[in-house]
């Protein structure tokens, strides 16, 4: 049997999105800028895939621009509207767990002169409001929050962020990061007053290299790669449209029924932290319940390293995480369980299990049959 949990790394593609993707880069394979026929055809595609997009998130379809996956999502949300609002500021808020693609990118930002505060969590990986709303300056132009942590299944508060930030100034700018939450929660940005929102094709079924963002309109926001002007100038480069018919197609095909499937995913979470705890030396990190992400579980195993239980576990075909798996560094530790005041041990022995929609108890059984056999041999192995 195998058990297939690492899915907040990636998921398997849709049969339907397959099949989509491959007529489309076999038989209508124009490009995009093309005058002719075969051109307009591609076209036709990206606007197809961009009303999926755009319906589910209740927005208006020229809101959305594609882009190569999550990150450049969160580098062009960045960095596009710090440049494009430095005369009004130079301040930027976020949180002190975010994915490494905004760290990272605020730390460039950092260097180019611009003040970036970091906001703490809590020991649930959870800002305190009053901690953003003491950050906020006359000088502050851009927010920049996870909705769901990719380490742990933390949930923000992202709606009264959002009111906060616009209470206090309208014209402060809020991006989202939702690449762990897009297909697992009704999203509608205006609603939450979200100007911008980060979305991976290959977390929702959907192919890898290929995103999205949604850029609120009249937001002011520079493009952040230049050339031919596609995408209304604001991402130039030929359209990856196979890769964008597929993640429209996902995006089509996860909320069909969500709520559904999302109770089974919450219903498994729960379940499995249940069984987790009644192991000897384990530190649950992720909360049962609905007030926490439905795909993810964050344990650590008290007394083994985390990349020893992982190759152990892969080798009975059960497949895990011990991180992030966006981290160039493979032997770097988890940035959110530090900043949640997890010990030494704790971080260095931490799994992370992740569920998609058609995960089945039994590979979740089959994966903590496996645990409980294993775990006694390896704690007696790392003893010696």
């Amino acid at each position: 049997m195998e058990a297939y949990l690492d899915n907040s790394a990636t998921t398997k593609v849709y049969d339907e999105v397959t099949d989509l993707m491959v007529e489309v880069m076999r038989i209508d394979y124009g490009n995009p800028s093309a005058m002719h026929l075969k051109g307009v055809d591609a076209e036709n595609y990206i606007k197809t895939a961009a009303k999926q997009v755009s319906d589910v998130l209740k927005v208006d379809s020229k809101e959305i621009l594609f882009t190569s996956g999550g990150t450049e999502s969160n580098n062009l949300a960045i960095i596009g509207t710090a440049m494009a609002n430095r005369r009004a500021g130079n301040h930027i808020i976020t949180t002190s767990v975010e994915h490494a693609s905004v760290l990272q990118t605020m730390a460039f930002l950092e260097n180019q002169g611009f003040e970036v505060t970091y906001l703490p969590v809590n020991k649930q990986g959870v800002i305190d409001l009053k901690d953003l709303e003491d950050a906020i300056t006359e000088n502050t132009i851009l927010v920049s929050v996870m909705y769901v942590n990719n380490e742990v299944g933390s949930v923000m508060p992202v709606k009264e962020i959002g009111e906060l930030v616009k209470s206090k100034n309208k014209n402060i700018i809020y991006h989202v990061d939702a690449i762990q939450a897009f297909g697992k929660y009704e999203i509608h940005p205006r609603k939450l007053k979200i100007d911008l929102l980060s979305v991976s094709g290959h977390k929702i079924h959907g192919p890898k290299g290929v995103g999205f963002l949604y850029i609120k309109d009249k937001t002011k926001i520079n493009p952040i790669i230049f050339g031919g002007g596609q995408q209304k100038n604001m991402r130039s480069g030929t359209e990856n449209v196979p890769g964008i018919v597929g993640i429209g197609k996902a995006t089509e095909m996860i909320y069909n029924g969500l709520e559904d499937k999302i109770n089974h995913l919450y219903e498994l979470k729960d379940y499995m932290i249940d069984e987790l705890k009644k192991i000897e030396n384990v530190k649950v990190h992720s909360s049962k319940g609905k007030n926490v992400a439905p795909q993810i579980v964050n344990v650590s195993f008290i007394g083994v390293r985390s990349e020893v239980l992982l190759h152990s576990l892969e080798m009975k075909n059960v497949f895990v995480s011990a991180g992030s798996a966006c981290n160039n560094n493979k032997n770097a530790r988890s940035n959110t369980l530090k900043q949640m005041g997890c010990s030494t041990e704790e971080v260095e022995s931490a799994i992370r299990f992740s569920f998609q929609l058609d995960t089945t108890k039994e590979e979740i059984d089959y994966a903590l049959d496996t645990i409980r056999e294993m775990l006694p041999k390896l704690r007696l192995f790392t003893r010696k």
